[in-house]
């Protein structure tokens, strides 16, 4: 079964963050291709809050850049969702109906819009309290279903 996974889930696949077991054992997962960048993103600014350093950080992004763009003869880990016209009219509505940020707006039509096409697709990986509750509201079942501060 394919799991949609925000940000705030990837990020678990590559720094031992709370709940990276559950993120890590999942397998099949799309992505928007706004974790291009927000993945590295948030790998860095942990090594600028002294979490890693900049040589573990720059192995973490390397790991996600592998898995994202695929190595030699090895194919991307995840299914990305480009961010086209479609994403951003419905993450647009969006804003206005859970009051969330551009960029999470984005992961919740992304996921919509993978689930209007693949009806079993009904599963959103993520760690951000705001977008959970917005997903849930969308018909989603968030992974983990226990988190912290729900």
């Amino acid at each position: 079964m394919s799991v949609f996974a925000d940000s705030s889930a990837l990020v678990k696949l590559y720094a031992p963050e709370s709940g990276y077991e559950t993120i890590r054992s999942l397998t099949d997962l799309i992505v928007s291709q706004l974790a291009r960048v927000e993945v590295p993103s948030a790998i860095w600014k942990k090594h600028r809050m002294a979490a890693m350093s900049a040589s573990e950080a720059r192995a973490m992004v390397d790991q996600f850049e592998a898995d994202y763009f695929g190595v030699g003869d090895q194919p991307p880990r995840f299914a990305v969702v480009p961010i086209s016209e479609v994403v951003l009219d419905v993450a647009a509505r969006r804003t206005g109906i859970h009051g969330l940020r551009g960029y999470d707006a984005i992961q919740l039509a992304t996921a919509q819009v993978v689930a209007s096409a693949d009806r079993d697709c009904r599963e959103f990986a993520c760690y951000d309290k705001a977008l959970s509750a917005a997903a849930i509201g969308e018909g989603f079942r968030v992974l983990p279903s226990e988190q912290p501060g729900r």
